[in-house]
């Protein structure tokens, strides 16, 4: 009797296979990235075979190419208020291939029977390829040559502004960005070590988001995946940049909000970053573990939130709430630094000289975010309809905002720029104004501004870009560069109580 049960459900097995579209990377046998045109098939094919997908074109590349998001949803995307909603999004850099093939690898996985169970609690949203135009020239920035990954606070390119009103629409509970990270360079070469890990996973990191959303993300996903990596035979640590160690110190990534994990974060979303170790010498290689390496952190992703679904919607949603009714803290970070906190960290390498795994203890370790400079939230910002470019970016980015009314209770101040400095920024050198803080009266002219209002979900975000002051602001990106003259006042007015 137990021998027939067992061929029954072998049967089953090979059925469930034998019904499956291979993806392209399995068609060429993991020896060919797949091409945008065999994407793009490959998306139409499973859409019209299986009921719980659906594609859509959410926009074309600066070249032509068209951005799919593929939806997983078993009552209709988002009709179910009670399901948590998770956005996953690959390859925004084009020469990061491994993404895309994880995420088309996710795609058949998620049609296996064992895991319909996944989309009683959720709805997904997939975008495999950010980049279409940067993958098929192997090439890390857009059709414009700009790297999308920096993209996300000015919000320039077609790519990104759709994954942005994507998001919008849904407002996603939970989001991936997938990258890749190349630990092969010259000066990690000369120290004798590298980075070696098979996935690594990054945390919102901006002290501005809410930190019990953070606090989760650390102490309860981070060992969640760890675990699920090792029962999948993959490596894994914690993403930590900088380095080499005793050379220059290592932190757990940037706190900038111009990224696709933290333009997200911000918004008090459970937001990460993935990066699996890109191949060596050539684009293929090891191709086939690359992308199961980061198929297989996409799905524990998403049976964290299926078994986590209630408390991380309470977070999202209660951080969320704070953010619109502005019963945030009083004060905004606007420039911040890492620093260290006492500990040691026992950070993971690969030695050149022995060619074996080997352990590094780093004494320089910065894991600590912190803010060096603060301002007081204010009401919202005045902004001249002559700054057009202002006016635009808030349309790109969907902010509430409308015609100025004087009140009685409003307090209007201006910034005076006395100086124009420069200060370092995880070893970038950016501007720093010295600035001074005037009230004027009460008697701009209505009809000549814009009001943005700081109570909307994009609260944190809107302090951080239109301050003068902030290193993570628009002031400091060459197209925005004019609104920073020495010895001139700052356009952009704030409106405090």
């Amino acid at each position: 009797m137990i021998k027939i049960i067992f061929f029954f459900l072998f049967l089953a097995s090979l059925n469930t296979l034998s019904q499956s579209i291979p993806t392209p990377l399995q068609k060429s046998e993991y020896k060919k990235i797949t091409s945008h045109a065999e994407l793009s098939q490959f998306v139409k094919e499973v859409d019209e075979k299986y009921e719980l997908i659906k594609s859509e074109v959410i926009t074309k590349s600066v070249e032509g190419k068209e951005l799919f998001a593929i939806y997983f949803s078993r009552d209709g995307f988002g009709k179910d208020e009670s399901k948590i909603k998770v956005l996953i999004f690959a390859q925004q850099h084009g020469n990061e291939q491994s993404g895309k093939e994880g995420a088309l690898l996710l795609i058949n996985e998620l049609l296996k029977t064992e895991y319909k169970y996944l989309f009683d609690k959720i709805d997904f949203v997939l975008i495999p390829q950010m980049n279409p135009d940067g993958s098929e020239k192997n090439q890390r920035r857009n059709g414009n040559s700009m790297d999308l990954n920096r993209n996300h606070l000015i919000l320039t390119e077609p790519e990104t502004i759709a994954m942005h009103k994507l998001f919008n629409k849904y407002l996603f509970e939970v989001t991936m960005d997938v990258h890749e990270y190349a630990p092969y360079g010259d000066t990690y070469k000369e120290y004798g070590y590298r980075h070696n890990d098979d996935e690594e996973l990054g945390v919102n990191t901006n002290i501005n988001i809410d930190e019990k959303i953070r606090t989760m993300q650390k102490k309860v996903y981070l060992p969640y995946i760890e675990k699920y990596f090792e029962d999948s035979n993959f490596s894994y640590f914690e993403y930590s940049p900088g380095g080499p160690p005793e050379i220059d110190y290592i932190r757990h990534s940037t706190f900038d909000i111009n990224d696709g994990r933290q333009s997200l974060g911000i918004q008090n979303t459970f937001s990460f970053i993935q990066e699996g170790l890109n191949g060596k010498d050539v684009y293929v290689d090891n191709i086939k573990h690359r992308a199961e390496g980061q198929m297989t952190g996409m799905l524990g992703l998403l049976e964290f939130a299926y078994k986590n679904k209630d408390e991380i919607k309470n977070l999202v949603s209660e951080g969320r709430k704070n953010l619109i009714e502005n019963t945030v803290s009083d004060k905004a970070a606007i420039q911040l630094d890492h620093f260290a906190d006492g500990s040691k960290l026992e950070l993971p390498m690969l030695s050149y000289y022995s060619n074996k795994d080997t352990i590094i203890t780093v004494s320089d370790y910065r894991p600590i975010v912190k803010s060096i400079y603060d301002v007081l939230r204010p009401k919202g910002y005045l902004v001249p309809k002559g700054l057009k470019e202002i006016v635009d970016w808030a349309d790109r980015h969907e902010l509430i905002y409308y015609g100025y009314k004087n009140s009685d209770d409003d307090k209007i101040e201006q910034y005076y720029v006395s100086e124009i400095d420069s200060m370092d920024f995880e070893r970038d050198i950016i501007v720093n104004p010295t600035v001074e803080v005037d009230q004027i009266k009460n008697d701009v002219c209505e009809a000549d501004y814009i009001f943005i209002p700081v109570n909307q979900l994009r609260n944190n975000m809107i302090v951080i870009a239109l301050e003068p002051k902030s290193e993570l602001g628009l002031v400091t990106y060459k197209q925005f560069e004019d609104l920073l003259k020495k010895g001139e006042i700052f356009p952009i007015l704030r409106v405090v109580n």
